[in-house]
C-alpha cells in the first residue's frame, strides 16, 4: 500500500473479502486495482495554451483598430505610427505570453483533467487497464481465467480487462451491471464499496460460465492493490 492510502483499511478488508468470495463459486481468478490517476494529460496543457494563442491572434486580425486603441491606452494616450512588421512582431510577443499564461495555469492538475475531453480520458484508462492486466493477470492462471477489475479514482472511470478464455464467452458488455455498481458508488466516494459489489457481480458472472472445480487453486492474490 503507498504511504498515503487511497482507499481505507476497511475498504480493503471489504475488496479482498469480496474477491475471496466470489473466487469461492468460481474457477476465474479476479485481480482489483485501484490509482489515482491514469495519465498526467500534459498534451492538454499544450492544446489548450495553442488555442487560446491562436485566438488572441485571430482577435487581433479581426479587430486591429481595437487592438491599437488598446495598446495606445496602455503606453498612457501616446500614439505612434507602427509598421505592418511591427504590429506583427508586437501581435506575435501578444499571443506567446497568452500561451505561456495559459500554460502556467494549467500545470495544475484538476484543471487540466477537467478541460481534457471524456473520450481522451476513457481511452487513457483502458489503456493503463490493459497494461496493468497483462503485468499482473494475462496468462498467469492454468486455465486462463484471469480477470481485473481496474479504478482510476481522479477519472472516475472503471474497466474489466479478461483473460482469453472468458473473453472467448464473456461479451464485454455483459460487465455493465459490475461497472454500473462500481461508478454509482464511485460517484457518492464510496470507492471500496463500489468494487466490492462489482466483484460480487464478476463472481456470478464467472461462476456461471466457469464453475469452481474439485481442484481450485488460489493463482493470483485476493488483496486490494493500490498503485
Amino acid at each position: 500500500m503507498p504511504r498515503f492510502a487511497l482507499l481505507s483499511a476497511d475498504d480493503h478488508r471489504l475488496v479482498t473479502a469480496a474477491v475471496a468470495a466470489a473466487e469461492a463459486e468460481t474457477s476465474g481468478e479476479i485481480v482489483t486495482i485501484v490509482t489515482d490517476l491514469s495519465d498526467k494529460y500534459r498534451e492538454s496543457a499544450f492544446a489548450c495554451a495553442s488555442i487560446a494563442s491562436f485566438a488572441a491572434l485571430s482577435a487581433i486580425a479581426l479587430f486591429p483598430t481595437f487592438y491599437q486603441g488598446l495598446y495606445e491606452a496602455v503606453l498612457g494616450g501616446w500614439t505612434y505610427e507602427f509598421s505592418a512588421g511591427q504590429w506583427l512582431g508586437i501581435a506575435t510577443v501578444f499571443a506567446a505570453l497568452i500561451w505561456i499564461g495559459t500554460f502556467a495555469i494549467l500545470q495544475w492538475l484538476p484543471l487540466r483533467l477537467a478541460l481534457t475531453p471524456s473520450g481522451i480520458k476513457a481511452r487513457r484508462v483502458r489503456a493503463r487497464a490493459l497494461k496493468l492486466f497483462r503485468v499482473s493477470a494475462e496468462a498467469r492462471t492454468a486455465g486462463k481465467t484471469g480477470v481485473l477489475l481496474y479504478l482510476s479514482l481522479r477519472e472516475r472511470r472503471a474497466d474489466i480487462v479478461a483473460d482469453e478464455a472468458i473473453a472467448a464467452k464473456v461479451s464485454p458488455k455483459i460487465w455493465g451491471d459490475a461497472m454500473a455498481a462500481l461508478l454509482d458508488h464511485v460517484r457518492a466516494d464510496r470507492a471500496g464499496v463500489g468494487m466490492a459489489e462489482a466483484v460480487g457481480h464478476m463472481g456470478k458472472v464467472l461462476a456461471e460460465h466457469f464453475p469452481k472445480g474439485s481442484e481450485n487453486p488460489n493463482e493470483l492474490s485476493d488483496r486490494l492493490i493500490e498503485l
